[in-house]
């Protein structure tokens, strides 16, 4: 299978608003800034009333949703299961004490909330009340149920659900689509009977759980019927029923995108892992300072245990590139040569524009001793380096790490660099800086220095040097393609440019971005720097992604809300094809694991050529009524019509014959 293009650029840009409105990262220039959007703190109140039911602390956490979401507790159904848990966790402490406050909560306010909650409410009010004579440990007791600890995640997830919907504090975008792809990656591989090749990923970051529904009031119930494609999107969408999913649309008041969003922000996502991905995602695409430890594949450290050692130790062992004396002989590390800091520093020199714009991380601090101070908009000041600054008295093992992490971070420099000098057309720049560096690299890399020299190429017609433009075409290109006949049908198309208007040349025949990527991808595996892991993923969603919707016959009616043809929007030019195409491309050799693997996907189970259900002779709304009497997805469907002539009558009667 051909690796799928991802346009970066556009992952770049979800990822940075995803750290930002998560306030993961800082700006330089304002590194106390307080969180940007009143989302940030709906979301953070949220999370701390979720903590806080899970931990059974009910009545915080009541106390926490008058202040700011008092409407939520005039729904009678919430506040008497918040009740009625309250009580149980006053038995569960087990004092005298506890136990007289167990009954004052029974007769103030579990009893009257029973009352008029729901049908169903006073009986379940005189069950809990077995509880009184009950042990919590008594597993075959009939309120088994109700001791169990299982029962403060369910009540957590669901005033969560609510709390969402009600202050309209979703995920960012790239949560949401995140736990879309994972989503559609696993039902595709678990369908289509073949192995992901991102499982491990997968399985630790999507989590199996989800948060109950926010069930709509009774008043909700006679809203007018929904349209069916949108009930069949949405349930197919989020893996619910079709009840599930009109349940959904009425407690959204109709709105699919609200209800979308709903059911997609119950997927519970491991915040932590998240949070690590992001982090050595940014970190390599220089979006924020490469002053934290990044290894690769392996799990990126806090940030304060990451950082210190470079706190503790910039004093005594400068970094390689902050000497003055650009002949001194900078580097502590013995792993460092001459030539390899000269490209640091030239590197330097030409992306101070990029390093400047990059951020600092701070992670992810949401302790609940201080969560209240965020919600009012303001946050402690952290603690000052400049202590730590000072410390001279410096062990082997302390040197070692200094080392480890000053070469990491001139590796980095230097992908960084060539990706900088790529993406604004510098390919002679590019060329010269990689042979000092690694004299055999373009010898291993044919394709990468012939998509480099075509740069060079469009920059000289670009600018009227015709004759230089074929110099560059005699001596390089010719021969790169007279040693791969591959390249013949791209060299040609090169040398057409010389017949289009100059200014055309290098605009219209280069995707500068992708070739940078590319060339980051190749160039950090030459220096031992694993692509993020978060590439692997979008790398396999957006291939099961496109191949689930070939399968289906249709169209993803979500895509465009959740940025997903954004990220597949790459430039197609010249450049774009060939690294596809090419067996000898190191940019497919480079770009992941994902390349092979999602060939195995194919392999194990390929997926037939998409098919329109026009073609078949499917009528929408034939395949609709399939779907709903027979509850089948929407490929089963229109397979079924393509049987019986598109009759949907005759596919219904068939069935139940």
């Amino acid at each position: 299978m051909e690796s799928i293009a991802v346009n970066w650029e556009a992952l770049d840009s979800l990822v940075t608003d995803f750290a930002k409105s998560e306030n993961l990262i800082e700006d330089a220039q304002s590194p106390l800034s307080s969180p940007s959007t009143t989302t940030f703190a709906s979301r953070l109140l949220i999370r701390q009333i979720r903590r806080l039911l899970e931990s059974g602390d009910i009545d915080s956490a009541i106390n926490l949703l008058g202040v700011h979401a008092p409407s939520v507790l005039d729904d009678h159904r919430l506040l008497f299961r918040l009740q009625k848990q309250k009580f149980i966790e006053l038995l569960r402490k087990g004092t005298e004490e506890d136990r007289d406050s167990a009954i004052h909560c029974v007769r103030t306010a579990l009893a009257p909330c029973a009352l008029d909650a729901y049908p169903e409410a006073y009986e379940e009010f005189k069950h809990v009340l077995l509880a009184f004579i009950y042990d919590k440990d008594d597993q075959n007791s009939p309120v088994a149920d109700e001791w169990s600890e299982r029962r403060r995640f369910d009540i957590a997830g669901l005033l969560s659900s609510v709390l969402r919907a009600h202050l309209q504090a979703y995920d960012p975008i790239f949560s949401m689509t995140l736990r879309y792809l994972i989503s559609i990656h696993k039902g595709f591989c678990l369908r289509q009977g073949v192995l992901s090749p991102i499982a491990d990923l997968t399985e630790r970051l999507l989590l199996e759980e989800r948060d109950p529904p926010a069930v709509p009031q009774e008043s909700l119930y006679e809203a007018p019927p929904f349209n069916e494609v949108d009930i069949q999107a949405l349930a197919h969408a989020v893996e619910i029923t079709r009840q599930g999913a009109i349940d959904s649309l009425r407690f959204a008041k109709g709105d699919l995108y609200q209800a979308f969003q709903n059911e997609l922000c119950r997927m519970r996502l491991d915040v932590s892992k998240l949070d690590e991905l992001v982090h050595e995602y940014c970190v390599y695409r220089g979006i924020v300072d490469t002053g934290l430890t990044y290894s690769g594949n392996h799990s990126v450290e806090s940030e304060h245990k990451s950082s210190e050692p470079l706190k503790l130790y910039r004093k005594p062992l400068p970094y390689p590139c902050d000497t003055i004396n650009p002949n001194e002989d900078c580097s502590t590390s013995g792993t460092v040569q001459p030539e390899t800091i000269e490209v640091v520093q030239r590197n330097r020199s030409h992306g101070t524009g990029s390093r400047n714009k990059r951020k600092r991380w701070r992670g992810r601090h949401e302790k609940i001793e201080y969560s209240s101070e965020i919600l009012n908009g303001s946050r402690k000041r952290e603690p000052s380096a400049t202590a730590l600054n000072g410390n001279t008295n410096l062990t082997s093992e302390d040197l070692s790490m200094v080392e480890t992490e000053t070469d990491r971070k001139d590796k980095f420099e230097i992908v960084l660099g060539m990706k900088e000098l790529a993406s604004q057309g510098m390919a002679a720049e590019v060329v010269e800086e990689m042979n000092a560096l690694d004299p055999n690299f373009f010898a291993e890399n044919p394709i990468l220095l012939f998509q480099l020299k075509q740069v060079e190429f469009f920059k000289l017609v670009s600018l009227g040097d015709d004759s230089g433009a074929l110099r560059v075409a005699s001596s390089h290109l010719g021969h790169l393609a007279a040693s791969n006949p591959a390249l013949l049908k791209p060299l040609k198309e090169t040398l057409l440019s010389l017949l289009r208007p100059k200014e055309e040349a290098i605009h219209q025949n280069l995707p500068l971005q992708a070739l940078a990527t590319s060339l980051q991808v190749a160039v950090g595996r030459r220096l031992g720097i694993e692509e993020p892991q978060l590439m692997k993923i979008m790398r396999a969603t957006l291939h099961t992604h496109n191949e689930w919707f070939k399968l289906q016959m249709g169209k993803d009616h979500f895509e465009g809300l959740l940025r997903i043809n954004s990220l597949r929007e790459v430039g197609i030019p010249v450049l774009g094809d060939l690294a596809c195409n090419s067996t000898g491309d190191a940019c497919a050799q480079g770009s992941s694991q994902i390349s092979s693997s999602t060939t195995q996907l194919q392999e194990d189970g390929s997926s037939p050529t998409p098919t329109s259900s026009t073609d078949l002779g499917c009528d929408e709304n034939a395949i609709l009524k399939v779907m709903e009497f027979l509850a089948l997805p929407r490929a089963d469907a229109i397979h079924l019509l393509a049987q019986y002539n598109g009759n949907a009558e005759t596919v219904i009667q068939q069935i139940f014959a």
